[in-house]
């Protein structure tokens, strides 16, 4: 009862405060009651004021945060998307390069019928004497076919099935390939040698032969058309008493990077020289 009492009296209180405060304003006199309330609130504005800021502040920076954390993410997406698109261009202007330089061949090569293939496996020994290609007997790919790119001699097709081929490399010790020094026309058979080389036998000891000479194909025998590059003399071993000298060759094509070649379709080889 005492406390229903209180409250009444206190509203009581406040009303007459207020109604003074009104027409002591209305009066546009000084107003004691409102001094005297802002005296006694102001204070309390302060404290309450100060106290709210670094709440506004950490929600603020809460707010920043959330923003610069969706900001940065969308600049990840944006960088991976950009990153592949790097690659994509990258990896077609390496095929592009690829397919300029094999239509550049056909063009200075009018007379073959050229097949593009993609290699798609090689040998799993690591010894690299085969590579697949995405071309078979559907393709109208038969065996002994030679196989080539823009720099040379890759290798013949040496197994056909429908849909794949599998290229017998020249650096495979079974491949021998009638050849030519392109400046002294010395001849000779290059064949296979271990470690990714060739080495070019049987060529005569009076005929010259110098590291830097470039080997071609000679057309003898049947199994490559003239004048395609083989590779390029290393070095020379000669003997005086022997009746013939040999000359270490480097392929003219990175057989380990390959990715396309070409597949002359309109050259009929003699068979394989040694089946594997």
């Amino acid at each position: 009862m005492n406390t229903s009492r209180g409250r009444a009296a206190a509203v009581i209180v406040v009303l007459i405060l207020a109604l003074a405060w009104l027409m002591l304003d209305q009066r546009d006199e000084s107003n004691p009651v409102r001094d005297a309330f802002s005296r006694v609130v102001a204070p309390v504005q302060y404290v309450l004021k100060q106290g709210a800021r670094p709440v506004a502040q950490f929600f603020g920076e809460l707010g920043r945060l959330s923003q610069l954390r969706a900001e940065d993410e969308a600049l990840r997406e944006a960088n991976i998307a950009l990153r592949s698109q790097i690659v994509a261009l990258q990896e077609a202007q390496i095929e592009n390069e690829t397919l300029r330089r094999q239509l550049n061949f056909k063009s200075a090569a009018p007379n073959y019928e050229l097949l593009s293939a993609e290699v798609i496996g090689h040998d799993p020994n690591n010894l690299l004497r085969y590579l697949i290609i995405d071309r078979g007997s559907a393709d109208g790919i038969t065996r002994s076919m030679p196989v080539l790119t823009a720099e040379g001699v890759v290798g013949r097709i040496s197994e056909v099935s429908a849909n794949s081929a599998q290229v017998m490399l020249i650096t495979d010790p079974s491949s021998s390939i009638s050849a030519l020094i392109q400046r002294s026309r010395a001849t000779g058979i290059v064949q296979g040698y271990p470690g990714d080389e060739l080495v070019m036998r049987y060529i005569p000891q009076g005929d010259t032969v110098l590291p830097g000479d470039m080997v071609l194909t000679s057309g003898l025998g049947g199994n490559f058309p003239k004048r395609l590059v083989i590779g390029q003399v290393a070095s020379v071993e000669k003997q005086d008493v022997a009746m013939f000298q040999e000359a270490r060759l480097i392929p003219a094509v990175n057989l380990r990077d390959l990715e396309m070649v070409m597949v002359l379709l309109n050259f009929q080889p003699g068979e394989l020289t040694q089946e594997k």
